[in-house]
């Protein structure tokens, strides 16, 4: 008997439907066709075993399995529940009335049980597209999936109970999530704020523009300055995740298998902090098995690079492409995948090797020359595309024993909203560009008309500091920023010195 039952596979963040086609068959053998990697062949043997542990046997018959369309990989443990279901219907074990209304996806134990498995959002967001009626997984993945609307989730914990499913004599509860209300709840529950750092208030202006515009940022300064404090704080100023947002992280997230069981939404925008030690592909992304790498998890979110100079420098060029295009595109072979990366870059890096260059009392022992060899371990295109070069000095000791608390990052949100506010309504008509650090070429000509006074006063910045016309763009966005901050409709000569003033690691002013 022929049965079909669908699955899904997982492309970039992106699903596909796959069929499962069963011939249970006169005949002895087993066949599996489709392009199934090991995972997926290794199944029969949890089958035959979850199987027995469920009452039930392999059926003693010729059993041939395709996996459609046969021209696309298959890979994981997530077809053990597809196929399992495939063969009992073949067999005559399950009703099959309804068995092709449902996407069905699970790992299976050998005890029966269901695991976990990745991408569950993606499978149901296509389910739904494919006008299913439901989705059967694994309960720990059901809320998950829950928050697709228009599409019946059943979240089961063996074998046994999807069996009795469709035989109608078990029911699984379905697992109803209100996905609007589950993401109010959520919103803005930060572990960070603002409120705790003393002093630095200079260097708390600097992020907070780098907020109202989306701009990447570079700390510099000695051990124990404040750097990674206040680099942690980053997401408590950026604006709350919209639930279009929410979705696209939560998405990215359910594919690497990083969700937790608890979970069904990401309502806090993404903070990333990969060690230096970080590989290429873990930065980027791909491998073997593509999985969206550190850049793609924070999507929407802050992307820490601590110690900037120690990553490997081939690590940090694959940067430069998705700072500009907020994307990332994994050329493989027999495959192109694109992963989604709307980062914020937030990095930090010691001035020097011994990192007391330019500390007020502590006196820098590198040798001549050693300032601007460390500094170029950072290439000039990517220090190019870093609007904002802050240099943090230590907290005075007085400041440190101040009992009174800090502006918290909610005040400081309220003026970052503000200023966004301004942007949305300046790009509405601009598809793909939400704020000041998306700007085109075009849109920076458009919307940062200098006076004759900036004009002058950006010539003589270009000439002294020697900077280049990526630069000079990333100056007049940040200035743009700074004068929505004040919700100014031109940009003023004081906004643009202070937009100056953050480029100060340029080549030409830095380590002389």
């Amino acid at each position: 008997m022929l049965v079909k039952t669908f699955g899904s596979a997982i492309i970039g963040v992106n699903a596909v439907m796959v069929t499962v086609e069963v011939n249970v068959c006169s005949g002895v053998g087993f066949s599996m066709v489709g392009l199934p990697d090991n995972a997926v062949k290794e199944s029969t043997q949890r089958i035959t075993s979850a199987f027995e542990q469920s009452g039930y046997k392999v059926p003693g018959k010729r059993i041939i399995i395709n996996l459609a369309p046969a021209d696309l990989k298959k890979e994981g443990t997530a077809y053990d529940l597809t196929i399992a279901l495939g063969i009992l219907g073949g067999n005559g074990d399950i009703k099959v009335d309804d068995l092709d209304k449902y996407v069905i996806m699970g790992e299976l134990g050998l005890d029966g049980s269901l695991r976990p498995i990745k991408g569950v959002l993606p499978i149901a967001i296509e389910a739904r597209r494919q006008k299913c009626k439901g989705i059967i997984i694994p309960a720990a993945n059901a809320r998950e999936a829950a928050i697709v609307n228009n599409l019946e989730v059943y979240g089961a914990n063996s074998l046994k109970e999807v069996i009795d499913f469709f035989n109608g004599t078990g029911s699984i509860q379905q697992t109803v999530v209100d996905t609007r209300a589950e993401f109010a709840n959520s919103l803005n529950n930060y572990e960070f704020d603002f409120a705790d750092v003393k002093g630095q208030e200079s260097i708390k202006r600097a992020l907070e523009i780098a907020a109202a515009g989306s701009h990447n940022v570079i700390l510099v300064g000695p051990p124990g300055s404040g750097k990674t404090m206040l680099a942690k704080r980053m997401p408590s100023i950026l604006p709350p995740l919209t639930l279009g947002e929410s979705l696209e992280t939560t998405q990215i997230y359910s594919v690497a298998g990083k969700m937790r069981k608890e979970d069904s939404l990401i309502s806090v925008r993404p903070f990333r902090s990969p060690h230096h030690t970080v590989s290429d592909v873990g930065l980027c992304g791909g491998g073997s098995n593509p999985q969206p790498g550190e850049i793609s998890l924070a999507h929407n979110g802050v992307l820490f690079l601590d110690e900037l100079p120690e990553f490997k420098r081939t690590a940090l060029e694959v940067l430069r492409q998705p700072m500009e295009e907020r994307r990332i595109t994994i050329s493989r072979a027999k495959m192109t995948i694109e992963y989604p990366a709307s980062f914020m870059l937030v990095a930090a890096m010691n001035p020097c090797p011994c990192g007391y260059y330019n500390h007020p009392t502590i006196e820098c022992t590198c040798p001549p020359g050693s300032v601007r060899k460390y500094m170029n371990k950072v290439s000039g295109p990517l220090m190019d595309r870093i609007d904002l070069h802050i240099e943090v000095t230590p907290v005075p000791v007085t400041d440190l024993g101040k009992t009174q608390p800090s502006e918290s990052s909610a005040a400081v949100r309220e003026r970052v909203l503000a200023a966004r506010a301004i942007q949305t309504e300046r790009f509405k008509n601009n598809p793909g560009v939400h704020c000041n650090a998306q700007m085109t070429s075009k849109l920076t000509r458009q919307h940062c008309v200098l006076t004759d006074e900036c004009r002058t006063i950006m010539e003589q910045a270009m000439d002294r500091l020697g900077l280049s016309a990526r630069a000079y763009d990333r100056i007049l966005r940040v200035s743009r920023t700074i004068a929505d901050l004040e919700a100014s409709a031109d940009i003023k000569p004081h906004h643009l010195q202070e937009a100056i003033t953050y480029r100060s690691l340029d080549r030409d002013s830095w380590g002389r």
